[in-house]
């Protein structure tokens, strides 16, 4: 997939703005319903963790770090999140409303974790 692609295409699901759980947040311009997709965590394989590193699990297992490019990288952290990831894809846990947050739990997931 073309990244600019990705970017535009977040952009008229999604919104970034001041969040009141930490700094800036990814906030839905439309409603999702449970099991819809809402976007790619797109970037860069990283090396090392930085404050916008997704660890994704491999099929095999193994581990591989994306530095966040795109509108996803501003995600926040919710023990009661309204989303998830599979993979690089995230996808709503429940339904979400337009200008509603968009959070996921960073420790969730078999092998998938963030670091903000």
């Amino acid at each position: 997939m073309n990244p600019i692609f990705l970017t535009r295409d977040l952009a008229y699901r999604l919104d970034v703005r001041q969040s009141g759980i930490h700094g800036r947040g990814v906030f839905a311009r439309q409603d999702f319903q449970t099991g819809d997709y809402i976007g790619t965590y797109w970037g860069t394989k990283a090396r090392e963790v930085t404050p916008y590193t997704l660890h994704v699990q491999n099929e095999d297992g193994t581990l591989f770090l994306i530095e966040g490019r795109n509108l996803l990288r501003y995600i926040n952290h919710s023990d009661d999140p309204n989303a998830e990831f599979d993979g690089i894809h995230l996808i709503a846990r429940r339904c979400i409303v337009a200008g509603e947050e968009i959070t996921f739990d960073y420790s969730a997931g078999e092998g998938i974790s963030f670091t903000h």
